[in-house]
């Protein structure tokens, strides 16, 4: 455990464990349970019962996973861990699990349930559901069921196919549901959480933004200490500028901002930024003109992993370079955030990609990291900002790659195509701030995919680009649904690129969610 993380644990005063099974939605429990104001971790189901006991956890989460309890090298939890007196909420898998654990029975269902499914509630009196509806909807997602209770526990709820849809044991505080609370298909699911922690946890629920100013402030001086200087990658968007904040105020003017302008920035944004940071903020910066160096790296690459941690290399070199005119500067701060490092791979989650700020850095780098924002989600940031005093052109400002327009160009990357990008991803910016979405969409964008098509303008053949549009909703980008943009909106954007850009004559609309794709094409 980092020292940022302790301090966030300790200041917090209250922490429910996430323990992750291989689930899907263990990042997404998480994240409830931290709207419900109680700090929350996610640990590996390898975790030891002596482990969670030095973490002095307030309550425990098992998520759920794609196991079954009964197949060989299933992921179990140290049977001690359920004589700790901690309360333990068991989701899916982690209810079968519980079940299993502590003397009940899991079986085979003739057919499982997915989705949507009706749930009956057993009467009243539920530490879990309260006096929610006797019959709701609920998300399913199991084919495995528990047919047999432990001695001592309760079956509170049941559907068509999970005799014992959730259970309870205020004996033992061991709590079950098969069903996933967490999702927003479960109309009551939040609720359920919240009583968990409020009834069978008894928490305060005070973890807040405010909380996590203090700690990370705490935790940065307590890191770069009292003297030298500290470098801060910044790019623009809310991640760094909220990092670089955080950092400001726990350093003082030791803080050196460095913009790198790699080339691979939307129209007109290098201006912009420059001009942003210098009406906001009170630091040094620096802006360092880099395009022709990474057009340079990057000429012929066409691997979207290669082109990551190509960038992410470069991007260190041009701040070791930067380092060598700062005077004792040793530690390098980035806005990097939790999504990006579970989408960079762990002992428990899958490589989706490699973050350049993550999975993308060189083994030699000559900095130490300072990473203030590594365990927040994107909403959570962006909450930080505003508590800081940053105004809303920062704080929601839409995402934007590290990497930049090399992950929204397929293929290699030359000026000319990144020219080609800049401006049809002005037009579509542009025309959903026209059309006041700017903060019910999430990410808005054109994408080059390298694909030429044959088309007619001007009653002549042309051999030109295509562009696609892609436009996504969100909460925290680890989970997003494609724009249901208005059509009419739709078509003036294809219109303006068409007429406006030269070298494209065809535009398309990606319908893709996250998952089954990712919000970046590459």
């Amino acid at each position: 455990m980092t020292e940022a993380e302790s301090l966030d644990r300790d200041a917090a005063e209250e922490s429910v464990l996430v323990i992750d099974f291989g689930a899907q939605y263990a990042q997404l429990i998480a994240r409830r349970v931290r709207e419900a104001q109680v700090y929350s971790e996610i640990v590996p189901h390898t975790i030891t019962a002596d482990e969670i006991r030095d973490k002095r956890p307030t309550g425990i989460i098992f998520s759920g996973g794609p196991k079954s309890v009964h197949v060989e090298g299933a992921p179990a939890i140290d049977p001690e861990v359920y004589d700790l007196d901690i309360p333990i909420l068991g989701i899916c898998y982690g209810a079968q699990l519980i079940a299993a654990q502590t003397g009940g029975a899991v079986s085979r269902n003739d057919r499982g349930e997915y989705g949507r499914t009706e749930m009956s509630v057993s009467g009243s009196g539920s530490v879990l559901i309260g006096d929610d509806p006797l019959e709701q909807t609920v998300w399913m997602s199991h084919f495995d069921a528990i047919t047999e209770l432990p001695d001592g526990f309760d079956a509170v709820a049941s559907t068509p196919d999970a005799p014992i849809a959730a259970f309870e044991s205020e004996t033992r505080r061991l709590y079950g549901v098969q069903y996933h609370p967490e999702v927003a298909h479960t109309p009551y699911g939040q609720r359920v959480i919240e009583r968990f922690l409020s009834s069978a946890c008894d928490a305060d629920r005070q973890w807040t933004m405010a909380n996590v100013i203090d700690t990370q402030v705490a935790a940065i001086h307590a890191q770069v200490g009292d003297s030298g200087r500290v470098i801060c990658a910044l790019s623009g968007g809310v991640d760094s500028a909220v990092a670089a904040a955080l950092v400001h105020r726990a350093v003082g003017d030791r803080l050196v901002c460095v913009y790198v302008d790699t080339g691979l920035m939307r129209k007109g944004e290098s201006d912009q930024i420059v001009d942003t940071f210098e009406r906001n903020f009170g630091v040094e910066l620096q802006h360092v003109n880099a395009a022709e160096r990474f057009l340079h790296h990057l000429d012929g690459v066409t691997d979207p992993e290669t082109k990551r941690k190509t960038i992410g290399e470069q991007f260190i070199r041009v701040f070791e370079d930067a380092k060598a005119g700062v005077d004792g500067a040793r530690f390098l701060v980035q806005g990097t955030l939790y999504p990006d490092v579970i989408e960079s791979g762990t002992s428990d989650a899958a490589k989706i990609k490699s973050h350049h700020n993550v999975g993308g850095l060189p083994d030699d780098m000559d900095f130490e990291l300072v990473e203030p924002l590594r365990l927040l989600f994107k909403d959570e940031v962006r909450s930080v900002g505003t508590e800081l005093g940053l105004p809303d052109e920062i704080v929601w400002r839409q995402p934007f790659p590290g990497p930049g327009l090399a992950v929204r160009i397929i293929g290699a990357i030359t000026a000319e195509r990144v020219s080609i990008l800049q401006e049809a991803d002005a037009i579509v910016r542009e025309e959903i701030r026209l059309a006041g979405l700017d903060r019910e969409i999430w990410q808005a964008f054109a994408v080059l995919p390298g694909v030429r098509s044959v088309g007619v303008m001007g009653d002549e053949r042309t051999y030109a680009d295509a562009v696609v549009i892609r436009a996504v909703t969100s909460e925290d980008a680890m989970t997003a649904d494609w724009a249901r943009l208005p059509w009419d909106l739709v078509d003036k954007m294809s219109s303006r690129i068409i007429n406006e850009v030269a070298g494209v004559n065809r535009v398309a609309y990606d319908v893709t969610s996250k998952p089954p794709g990712t919000i970046e094409w590459e």
